[in-house]
């Protein structure tokens, strides 16, 4: 017989049920892993080195909506790929880039876009900063003009 208290001896079955468990536990990560997209053009180039050419330059100005931080050139999230693909089947459709820009801000926002459009509400984006500089530039020339009297 076994010399340990009977406290310390666990049932076989419950030593399985906790072996299970922490199983389960490991395999949580492996399952929340994303998956890749499943478009056809995400991770292929097209053919044609012109036309690819274009979706590149396109895709190098498109921000991914997931990882915000990177272009859908550069993301592996799967929205990356649905967009590289769709940019890349309307590239070889004969689609003007600037075409497929303007319906992706249509669709996801002016967000998506690194080189914001001016409009209405975002001039003032554009305006701050020069008024600002402008602003710098006149107090400088003020001041050093006023030192040079003295």
């Amino acid at each position: 017989m076994s010399r340990l208290p009977v406290c310390l001896r666990l049932p076989h079955r419950l030593f399985a049920l906790i072996v299970a468990a922490l199983g389960l536990l490991c395999a949580g990560p492996a399952v929340a892993q994303e998956e890749q997209s499943t478009a056809p053009y995400a991770y292929r180039q097209l053919e044609d080195p012109a036309k690819e050419e274009k979706a590149q330059a396109l895709m190098e100005t498109l921000r991914c909506l997931q990882c915000q931080g990177q272009s859908i050139a550069d993301s592996d999230a799967p929205i990356a790929g649905s967009m590289r693909s769709l940019v890349r089947e309307r590239i070889a459709a004969g689609e003007d880039p600037e075409a497929i820009r303007g319906w992706l801000i249509e669709r996801y926002g002016d967000y998506v876009s690194y080189a914001p459009q001016l409009t209405s509400l975002t001039w003032p984006l554009f305006a701050v900063p020069a008024f600002l500089i402008l602003l710098a530039v006149l107090l400088l020339r003020r001041r050093f003009r006023r030192g040079g009297e003295q």
